[in-house]
């Protein structure tokens, strides 16, 4: 083949209409994200944009709204458990699941039910 992938460039979620501030809240305030500007001429659409490392997640308005229950995001991260702790003193709900193979791992939603993946190789 004469072309090849370098990378994903960015994730996005879906979110209602009119939620930025609550997707500030969980993403930057409760997941440590960092917000990110978005280009002038997509400022019109809503929504809201964060960084981590060399990832980027973009939250996106979409209506009618509908969250992804199945399809998901997966987080890599260094001590799951202090994670888990903060998320719980957040009153972010953890589903836990031990399916994957060399792998702790939880799923929990952002505040408009896209399922999130969390999980650390071990």
């Amino acid at each position: 083949m004469t072309f090849h992938f370098k990378a994903i460039d960015h994730i996005q979620l879906a979110a209602p209409m009119g939620s930025e501030m609550e997707a500030r809240k969980f993403f930057s305030e409760i997941l440590g994200f960092t917000e990110i500007e978005k280009p002038e001429q997509l400022k019109k659409r809503g929504g809201v944009w964060f960084a981590f490392g060399n990832q980027q997640i973009h939250i996106g308005i979409e209506e009618p709204f509908a969250p992804a229950k199945k399809a998901h995001p997966a987080f890599e991260v260094d001590n799951i458990e202090a994670l888990e702790q903060h998320l719980t003193k957040n009153n972010i709900t953890i589903t836990k699941d031990d399916n994957l193979p060399g792998a702790k791992r939880f799923y929990v939603s952002d505040p408009f039910g896209n399922r999130i993946e969390i999980l650390e190789w071990v």
